[in-house]
């Protein structure tokens, strides 16, 4: 395998403005393909922002106007904003994490969505967030097993999970048992509670982890929104984040950052094998596990909440159904296979 030299770009979105946004992700990685990264992360939701405000609202009955210029500027996937940022991946010659807000092409849910792109330029890869926190719940649905993605790459298995997600054991399980080595953690967390816990995820996984946050303040909030001067100021205190921008190595040692109020990029170089060789002491999913004393089932189905079924056209015999048996029956319905989790 290929090392690779990573960056994690800490800045704020053009506020609610996808086109705009855009424009400032190509030239962040335009920076970052220069100084020789060949992966390069941003924070979670860079595009167009992360909702910050249903912290400082009252979210269910303050914050629709927000809710509804979120909506009109998320992400559909695939579509025009993606082929964009496979254009930026594929004119940078690097691998592209890079977190946006999601909608379906037809639907009003928004979903917290991670889009990976090859240095191709290809969508390589989705997950998205399984689940949101205190009010983040009024913003964003629920992603499900079908996107715990992790990635083949020149430099070893990509993969992450999105801000507190990172807390849930069982979801860094299921990350751990598709072989990842290199772990990306996009987020609006802050702080060295937070840091540790990045530390911690190299050890346990025996991974290297790119923590990339925002850093944004309370005059990156545009005039103009609904009770926006009553939630933002402009004081040197008024962070909606801080940071915290870190690369720990898979020991559990830093490599960079944390990097904090200030916007910038950090780097750091990788070797997927560092990550692989400490695992023959500890392999959490693997010799040092007990699986007969422990096992986790992953549900890797996608879930919907309506299923479309083919309509059932007459057939030449006139029984029901264009598949219909000779005896003029509907053919038997086969049922699908979940996707299988990819294995070591």
């Amino acid at each position: 395998m290929e090392k690779v030299k990573v960056a994690a770009v800490q800045a704020a979105p053009v506020f609610l403005d996808t086109e705009a946004t855009v424009d400032r992700v190509a030239k962040l990685a335009a920076e970052a393909s220069a100084s020789g990264a060949g992966l390069i992360v941003f924070p979670e939701t860079f595009v167009p922002t992360y909702p910050d405000w249903v912290w400082r609202s009252k979210p269910w009955q303050d914050s629709g106007e927000w809710y509804g210029r979120l909506l009109e500027e998320s992400v559909v996937v695939p579509g025009p904003v993606t082929e964009r940022l496979g254009r930026i991946a594929r004119k940078a010659a690097a691998y592209l994490a890079i977190g946006v807000n999601e909608r379906e092409p037809s639907g009003s849910t928004i979903y917290n969505t991670l889009l990976y792109f090859d240095d191709a330029g290809r969508l390589a890869g989705r997950h998205r967030k399984l689940m949101p926190t205190g009010p983040e719940r009024l913003v964003w649905g629920f992603g499900d097993g079908s996107t715990l993605t992790v990635l083949d790459t020149p430099f070893g298995r990509l993969g992450g999970l999105i801000c507190w997600e990172n807390y849930m054991p069982l979801a860094r399980a299921a990350m751990y048992a598709q072989g990842v080595d290199i772990w990306v953690a996009p987020t609006w967390d802050t702080g060295d509670v937070w840091v540790a816990t990045l530390r911690h995820i190299a050890k346990e996984g025996s991974v290297h982890v790119i923590g990339c946050a925002a850093c944004q303040h309370g005059r990156d909030v545009p005039p103009g929104m609904p009770q926006r001067d009553e939630m933002y100021t402009a004081a040197d205190d008024d962070w909606l984040c801080e940071g915290y921008s870190t690369i720990v190595k898979a020991d559990g040692s830093l490599l960079a950052g944390p990097l904090i109020r200030e916007t910038g990029i950090i780097y750091a170089e990788l070797d997927a094998a560092n990550a692989r060789s400490p695992r023959r002491g500890l392999d959490t999913v693997g010799h040092y596990s007990r699986p007969d004393v422990f096992h986790l089932s992953v549900n890797t189905s996608a879930t919907t909440a309506v299923g479309f079924e083919p309509a059932l056209m007459p057939s030449a015999n006139g029984g029901n159904g264009a598949a219909g048996s000779a005896a003029g029956g509907a053919a038997p319905r086969r049922r699908a296979r979940p996707p299988k989790i990819a294995k070591r």
